[in-house]
């Protein structure tokens, strides 16, 4: 078989495009896919306002990619994790602060849009990515020797290996023949900016009661105004409820929930909603094919292990693409599958047993035990933050 492309890559969200990124500034020749291409503009139809927190880890991936550069002046820093178990009276607060493990900030909080748009960038610029946007992964039939890939144009390319980085309900996945478990908390989440009167100072901060979470994620001044992004997960019927309110109504649950953690909050944007549910692939590979991303999987945005995990997967294959030869054969692909699975079984139950203890009204107490106890036995607290960083 004659080989086209090295690598096709399919799903140019933001972990396909980072892996286009980082495999194109290795020299290794990809070919990046995508039905639709991302959009990337605030204001463009379809845009999606949420943010995500690149950690350290991620940093690193990206700077070698030659992607940081154009990122950094866009994120805003996160130096310190709040918990508050607003379920009790007073509430408990504990900060976790990235000085404690050596680090100067966890990491930076980004808009998806702003994301994809320099990713994007980076990746139009590098020689060895060919992008393909418009264009879709369709089939595949994979042999001991490399992959064919028909596309939705009715193209054929020949790679050594197919990566599939296009979503929880991954075209490719369901073309391998790899099955996947759903777990549905029936749960939405609301995603909306904040202005406050009070400045975050670069705390991140989770607001627990019932129901699941308010994240507050520091974004950058506005208009002479100090703003967050919100994450709110709640039950799906209490959000459809919150949906059909007035602004009025809805910035005074908002406020409510808020604890009065930043002071008085004004809603900003209009919220998005967002099903809330974990997909885990049964397994990551098959002939000439890998996954990563939700298309492996797929978790609640508790603790910003999402995007993070998405682009662990990405670090791992890079590292195993540098024996070109190996690219895609059953060896490499036992490899990947060995480096992955423990580290996302790991995460995949922790941010299960978070957001299950969060939508319970009545474990506040244990709960803030148990937070109590990771900050304040140092040894503990700095593995927690450790793990959450993916450098434990």
């Amino acid at each position: 078989m004659d080989f086209v492309t090295d690598i096709a890559i399919s799903g140019a969200g933001p972990a396909g495009l980072a892996a286009a990124c980082a495999l194109g500034a290795e020299g290794i020749h990809v070919t990046l896919l995508d039905p639709a291409p991302p959009v990337t503009g605030e204001d463009l139809p379809g845009a999606d306002l949420r943010t995500v927190a690149l950690l350290q880890p991620a940093r690193a991936l990206l700077d070698r990619a030659g992607a940081w550069d154009a990122l950094a002046p866009h994120g805003t820093e996160l130096r310190v994790m709040r918990i508050v178990d607003a379920s009790r009276e007073p509430p408990v607060a504990r900060d976790f602060e990235a000085g404690d493990v050596g680090e100067a900030q966890f990491g930076w909080n980004f808009p998806n849009w702003l994301l994809r748009r320099e990713l994007l960038a980076r990746a139009e610029a590098l020689p060895a990515v060919d992008l393909r946007l418009g264009t879709g992964f369709a089939s595949l039939f994979a042999r001991e020797s490399g992959i064919r890939v028909t596309l939705t144009d009715g193209t054929k390319l020949a790679a050594r290996l197919l990566l599939a980085c296009d979503g929880r309900d991954s075209p490719v996945r369901h073309a391998a023949g790899i099955e996947a478990t759903t777990l549905d908390y029936g749960q939405t989440a609301l995603v909306f900016a904040v202005a406050h009167a009070a400045p975050h100072e670069g705390v991140s901060t989770e607001v627990h009661r019932s129901g699941g979470p308010f994240t507050l994620v520091p974004l950058p001044d506005r208009e002479g105004r100090h703003r967050s992004a919100v994450v709110w997960m709640d039950r799906a019927e209490a959000q459809r409820r919150r949906q059909a309110l007035d602004p009025a109504a809805f910035a005074a649950e908002v406020q409510d929930r808020s604890a009065g953690i930043m002071g008085a909050l004004d809603v900003v944007s209009k919220p998005q909603g967002w099903p809330i549910r974990t997909r885990a692939a049964h397994r990551i590979t098959a002939r000439r094919v890998a996954l990563a991303a939700e298309a492996a999987h797929a978790m609640p945005p508790i603790g910003a292990q999402g995007l993070n995990t998405s682009l662990a997967d990405v670090a791992a294959l890079r590292d195993l693409c540098a024996d070109r030869e190996a690219i895609g054969t059953d060896a490499m692909l036992r490899r990947y599958d060995r480096a992955r699975r423990g580290d996302v079984a790991l995460r995949l139950a922790g941010i299960d047993a978070l957001n299950r203890a969060s939508m319970s009204g009545g474990l506040g107490g244990l709960r803030a035990l148990g937070v109590g106890a990771l900050h304040d036995i140092p040894a503990l607290r700095r593995l927690a933050m450790r793990m959450g960083l993916g450098t434990s």
